[in-house]
């Protein structure tokens, strides 16, 4: 093996104490794999999809680094952290702490933004609770510190015989047993305390649950208002203002003296008040503005209506009355035009309102006014209810089928109380430099960079602020750099894309400043424009130059060509990959014969452009007018139909927001189906020469285990068909569900159709062993006694996608289904792998497989997003085959990419930008790959003309 490294890239080659050693390597299909890496360098491993780069990469290097930083802790420590499974390997030497930067979603978890991602919320936080200005919600007036006197006189004001208990608040909110608090207050020479709402004796306290939050509060006085009191009053709030470190609770019965000798029912009314901030005019108290305060994600900031989401799920109000122009005899209420007796219901409700305000059932609701309309919707608070409660109503009661009916008028709805700041009253009006905190996550890092770098402090407050601007101000620059201006700080980050969300965490890596760790990377150029390719491989030297090690697994040849070490795994996928096929600089890769990557590189092999591009029809298109989703800038735009076209642009320029958020959406709505609320626009043209819509994400084909390829694609059925009519499965009764492993019947009760039992080992890693009763094979033993040409079901689900294609070669549903897999590349995929184990790109890949396997119309509109993900170079000339049949049978294929490759062959163009976020959104060029090369002033244009050379070809 060769182990020199040019020095021009590197500026020096490793000693041999600066490789990372690997030895018998054997994760998955890695073939028992020797392999030195150099440390402290930018290492590219890449190969064909399936040959193994994840498994080394992954679940070997980073794998291996996690557990020999968690051994090195206690065995207390480990036993609350999640461990890796121990890779297969004898021996990996060198290698330092691993931080694996990879694509997954964020948990998916809805409070999860880029500034929580990448820490800048927790410096806001601490910002404004340290130097932030508290304003009254109500009236905007300067918060105040409110003194005993004026406490007393608020309390004063009580009505005459109103009990009242005053309280010094110890503890507020805090986890854990608090016995000392307790016993302070008892040495303080308190009787009682109040402990969660409940009246204690402190010499007798409940026990308290360590792990859930507790209030405790010193029972001062107990006194009733009436004359003569505020002397007592008065020494009492001066008490319990010593104990209670500023603050003060006053818990007063609301009951009048005549209602409590009748006995009515009645609450206790708490009322905070601090010496620090209170409103003089609104006499609102404020507690001590604490980091807690300004998070969505505590109890003491969130806002109680959404719980710090920001918006609700219910009936959309502009899909319940899409039309106003209509009156509710002509059918505005969308929900109720197929259901005359919920209609009738609610004629019974809304025709009386309706004549209140001089109106009628077959007036037109654009007639009324915004008051008025506003009512109608939400109902007055107090007698009429409103067309939402209505709806809300019949959802709760409805059957399934209903239920699944009124699901096509619910969305996601912004807060009403919160506007979506998902902040409660108190932390929205804390002010910085005139602006609170939710309007500072508003911004766009862009626009972010600029207001922190404006700000001013006082000589005071400076040695306060600066460390936290500072903090603030290098994160914001991170991701600047990593070309993600555009993003909102306050974007949720289940919404950003694979690449976006790696780039996000990327940037975070950089400003935490680590040294002496590797980095392992999964394709961070995914979604990134070939112009900003520069940018992330700055960044990733930027790491690698504080003496870091940065592994990246990548297909994208600009980023190849800049590594310093290039692998090629192959020479195929699964079982015919875990080979090392070429190692080195890429020099020496492309320079290799035998690697695939490296004809690729050194242009042995090509794509190459289609001879001839299918004409465009100008009076066949699909047009949608005046968009305005996200960023986009009320633009009209026409997709050709029966073609193969290509919507490109710099990252954030509103791409998925024109396609996935709105023409999608908006097509399938067209058809009938259910869908989420599009995007504005204002028409849809052509949509009637589409029968059906099919889009194609990576999301998960299945979050559970249990689902897998064949199960996915339905081939499963078949296949348990195929059992169920064997001689042996009649005469014993059997039926297809015995063959499943999700029903009792047929499978292994022991481990319910799992294979494998999870045992907890306490401080190491839990192990999963194969079942002891069905050893792995999911089924009981009745059920693997049928065999099909003596193979068992549990056989057939082990078997590969090409070896099951030649098996079933006789039954053409299961062949056309599995011909499917093997046409996009993934015949190396085993029937009963596991969903969660499958790539973005694979994930996709199965979708669009599934797809082709159905019966075709010739009238489909197939949407794809970056299809090319995790794609090698060979991969994709077999994605681009299938899209191009598709095309050919008269299909529209659109397609979301930033590969030259895919750009290069579509039949159309259209370019959003020029840049991303709000200086995005338009259309910058439509035409034929040729017409945007063409175009000097273009970014895509001039990297699209080097793809396609002079002679036509990459």
């Amino acid at each position: 093996m060769s182990q020199s490294l040019p020095e021009a890239a590197v500026g020096r080659t490793p000693v041999a104490d600066e490789w990372i050693r690997i030895r018998g390597a054997r994760m998955h299909n890695l073939k028992n794999l020797d392999l030195d890496l150099p440390r402290n360098r930018l290492v590219v491993i890449t190969g064909p999809s399936g040959s193994g780069k994840s498994s080394l990469a992954f679940d070997t290097l980073y794998a291996e680094g996690q557990r020999q930083y968690i051994e090195s802790l206690s065995v207390y420590a480990r036993q609350f952290l999640h461990q890796l499974e121990r890779p297969e390997v004898d021996l990996i030497e060198g290698l330092q702490p691993t931080v694996s930067i990879d694509q997954r979603a964020g948990g998916r978890n809805p409070r999860s933004t880029v500034a929580t991602v990448t820490e800048i919320y927790d410096y806001l936080r601490l910002l404004y609770a340290r130097l932030g200005e508290p304003t009254c919600y109500q009236c905007g007036e300067p918060i105040r510190q409110q003194t005993p006197e004026q406490i007393l006189e608020e309390l004063l004001a009580l009505p005459e015989g109103t009990r009242l208990m005053v309280l010094a608040p110890v503890v507020r909110g805090r986890k854990g047993e608090h016995r000392e608090a307790l016993a302070s207050v008892r040495k303080a020479g308190f009787l009682r305390a109040r402990v969660d709402g409940e009246v204690v004796d402190v010499e007798n306290p409940p026990a308290l649950v360590h792990q859930k939050p507790h209030h405790i509060e010193a029972i001062v006085d107990r006194v009733v208002i009436r004359e003569g009191v505020r002397p007592r009053l008065a020494e009492s709030i001066h008490l319990a203002v010593k104990h209670g470190e500023g603050l003060v609770v006053a818990a007063y019965d609301q009951r009048t003296p005549d209602q409590r000798a009748r006995g009515a029912d009645g609450a206790w009314r708490d009322r905070l008040f601090s010496t620090r901030y209170a409103c003089p005019n609104c006499k609102i108290s404020y507690e001590e503005l604490e980091p807690r305060t300004f998070s969505f994600n505590s109890p003491y900031g969130v806002c109680p209506t959404c719980e710090g989401l920001g918006a609700r799920e219910e009936f959309d109000p502009d899909l319940v009355i899409p039309d106003k122009s209509l009156s509710p005899a002509s059918g505005a209420f969308a929900p109720w035009r197929d259901a005359p007796a919920a209609l009738r219901k609610a004629h019974a409700v809304l025709g009386p309102f309706l004549t209140s305000i001089g109106a009628r059932w077959n007036t037109p609701l654009d007639k009324l006014k915004p008051k008025q309309f506003d009512t109608l919707l939400r109902g007055d608070g107090r007698k009429f209810v409103g067309v939402l409660w209505l709806l809300e109503r019949e959802y709760e009661s409805a059957d399934d089928d209903a239920r699944q009916r009124l699901e096509a008028f619910r969305g996601q709805v912004k807060c009403p109380d919160c506007g979506g700041a998902r902040l409660r009253p108190e932390a929205r009006s804390v002010r910085v430099a005139g602006k609170a905190i939710h309007e500072t996550a508003a911004m766009t890092v862009r626009e972010a960079r600029a207001f922190f770098a404006a700000l001013s402090f006082s000589e005071d407050e400076r040695p306060v602020a600066d460390p936290i601007i500072s903090e603030i101000v290098s994160r914001l620059e991170f991701l600047d750099r990593l070309g993600l201006e555009y993003l909102t700080l306050d974007r949720p980050a289940d919404t950003l894309s694979g690449g976006e969300l790696q780039r996000v965490r990327l940037a975070t890596g950089l400003g935490s400043g680590l040294v002496g760790v590797c980095y392992v990377l999964d394709e961070p150029s995914i979604g990134l424009h070939a112009r900003d390719n520069q940018r992330l491989v700055d960044a990733m030297r930027d790491l690698q130059s504080r003496g870091n090690t940065v592994v990246v697994v990548e297909h994208d040849e600009a980023i190849m060509r800049q590594a310093d070490w290039l692998v090629d795994l192959g020479p195929g996928a699964g079982r015919h990959g875990g080979r090392i096929v070429a190692q080195g600089t890429p020099d020496e890769v492309a320079r290799n014969p035998a690697s695939l990557t490296g004809r690729y590189l050194g242009g042995a092999e090509r794509i190459a452009v289609p001879a001839r591009r299918r004409r465009i029809a100008k009076t066949r298109m699909l047009t949608i007018e005046n968009v305005t989703t996200n960023n986009l800038k009320n633009i009209t735009v026409s997709f050709p139909l029966s073609a193969f076209t290509c919507v490109t642009g710099v990252s954030g320029s509103g791409k998925s927001s024109l396609l996935n958020e709105t023409l999608a959406r908006a097509m399938v709505r067209h058809l009938g189906g259910l869908a989420p609320k599009p995007g504005p626009f204002t028409a849809l043209r052509g949509a009637n020469k589409i029968d059906k819509v099919v889009q194609i994400d990576q999301s998960p084909i299945g979050r559970s285990p249990r689902s897998n390829p064949a199960t996915y694609t339905g081939v499963f059925d078949e296949i348990r068909k195929v059992f169920a009519n064997t001689r042996d499965a009649k005469r014993r009764g059997f039926q297809a569900g015995r063959f499943s492993f999700n029903i009792k019947g047929g499978r292994c009760e022991e481990c319910q159709g799992q294979g494998v039992q999870k045992i907890e080992m306490n401080f190491l890693p839990d192990l999963y062993v194969a079942c002891p009763v069905c050893e792995g094979k999911r089924f009981n033993r009745q059920t693997l006694e049928i065999r099909y040409r003596d193979h068992s079901i549990a056989d057939v689900l082990d078997m590969r996608v090409d070896d099951a294609l030649v098996f079933f070669a006789n039954f053409p549903v299961i062949a056309r289904l599995l011909g499917g897999l093997q046409e996009v590349g993934l015949g190396y995929l085993t029937l009963g792998q596991s969903s969660i184990t499958l790539s973005g790109g694979e994930a996709q890949r199965v979708k669009l497989a599934t797809e082709l396997a159905r019966v075709d119309t010739g009238n489909t509109l197939y949407i794809l997003d970056e299809p090319t993900t995790g794609l090698h170079f060979d991969d994709i000339r077999k994605l681009l085959a299938v899209l191009g049949r598709l095309v050919d049978l008269g299909n529209t294929v659109i397609v979301i990419e930033h590969n030259l490759d895919v750009i290069k062959t579509a039949d159309w163009i259209i370019d959003l930008g020029p840049e991303g976020g709000d200086r995005g959104g338009y259309v910058t060029a439509v035409g034929t790959p040729e017409e945007i090369a063409a175009r000097d002033d273009h970014p895509t244009g001039r990297f699209l003309r080097a793809a396609l050379g002079p002679a036509g070809d990459r």
